[in-house]
């Protein structure tokens, strides 16, 4: 089995290299409005912005998700009836003019979103884990003057249509081998997550000194949830590449478009920072855990009923008989390093996995 991972420097309102109704899932972190980093990127896609940041915010505000609009509006075109488009998206505070003021940008991307045709599901409530000892902004300990905190993101998802049909015989076997062990669902699709936030510094780069980059778990999560084994996984803002190597994990297919020139070395350097060992060690402790967990269930006299052959592991459903786990053979960069091609292998016995030892806090 092989993967195909390509990256554009583009402008994602019009994704000319992407055809309509290919895409089976949308995984993405766009520049958030009102969030001061992303002001002059906000204000190259319209002038006007860079004014009303000054003179009237809430129109700024307005301007800013207008050109986000139109990338929703690029995504709904090349996704399949029936995928889904996923949108980590933080709310903003901010002080202009002497007035500090919220503003909510999960609430108007779904807006968007629904009046574009997209069908609203259940969101996730990112709960970013933090040591901060105040968790308060304003007068202190007086009334009337102070203001929570935001300590939380969120991820909204959407469907585009119906839900997907796996109609033959080979959709519905794919789909088998992509499910997930029963303890995964009960995590993955709670509405709270905790998770803690990765390190933000770009020192490499030569437009920004933050890189805004979510933790590898969510998009992680999330290509599990809502996508099988050789699904095509966009990001439009792709920044670091963190989408794009969730999928190599996961043998999706990707395609990303970040419009920061400075941005392809970096995606590059990630790329090749994920060597087999690493990526193997990681597919080799998700199986570990889904082992001390039947191991613990066991020990507490709970019957497992359940039989993964091909991975000779106990399972908690019928629908985890057929899952299985592949394993990353070589990751090769493409001619004109616009992305890699990868190479997967189905391994029926996870624990003679050829990995190194200690590589799995390298890669998370």
């Amino acid at each position: 089995m092989n993967t195909f991972h390509h990256y554009y420097i583009g402008n994602s309102k019009k994704m000319s290299a992407i055809a309509d109704n290919t895409v089976d899932l949308v995984v993405t972190s766009p520049p958030y409005p009102m969030i001061e980093m992303w002001d002059d990127i906000m204000a190259d896609q319209n002038k006007k912005i860079k004014d009303y940041l000054v003179s009237d915010p809430d129109k700024a505000f307005e301007l800013m998700h207008l050109e986000l609009d139109k990338v929703w509006r690029e995504c709904l075109r090349v996704i399949k009836p029936g995928g889904f488009l996923c949108i980590n998206i933080g709310d903003a505070t901010r002080t202009i003019n002497g007035r500090f003021q919220l503003y909510n940008n999960h609430s108007r991307i779904i807006t968007s979103c629904l009046g574009m045709g997209f069908v609203g599901l259940p969101n996730i409530i990112w709960r970013k884990q933090t040591n901060a000892p105040n968790k308060f902004m304003g007068s202190g300990m007086l009334p009337c003057g102070a203001y929570v905190t935001l300590e939380h993101e969120w991820i909204l998802i959407f469907r585009k249509g119906d839900k997907r049909e796996f109609k033959n015989a080979e959709a519905k076997q794919t789909r088998s081998k992509s499910a997930f062990f029963w303890e995964e669902r009960n995590t993955w699709f709670s509405d709270i997550w905790d998770i803690k936030g990765t390190k933000q510094s770009l020192h490499q780069s030569k437009s920004r000194d933050r890189s805004a980059a979510y933790p590898f778990e969510i998009p992680y999560r999330l290509i599990n949830m809502y996508s099988e084994l050789g699904d095509i996984v966009l990001d439009p803002f792709l920044g670091t590449g963190t989408t794009m190597q969730a999928a190599i994990l996961l043998g999706r297919n990707s395609i990303g478009y970040d419009i920061d020139p400075h941005m392809g070395e970096i995606i590059i350097d990630g790329l090749q920072s994920m060597s087999t060992d690493r990526c193997n060690s990681l597919i080799k402790q998700r199986f570990d855990n889904h082992v001390a967990f039947i191991r613990d269930r066991k020990a507490s006299g709970k019957a497992i009923k359940h039989f993964n052959a091909l991975m000779n592991v106990d399972v908690m459903t019928k629908q985890e008989e057929n899952m299985e786990l592949c394993y990353l053979k070589q990751i090769s960069l493409l001619p004109g390093r616009t992305g890699c091609a990868v190479e997967l292998e189905e391994h029926s016995n996870l624990n003679s996995l050829p990995v190194s030892e200690g590589l799995f806090a390298a890669i998370v």
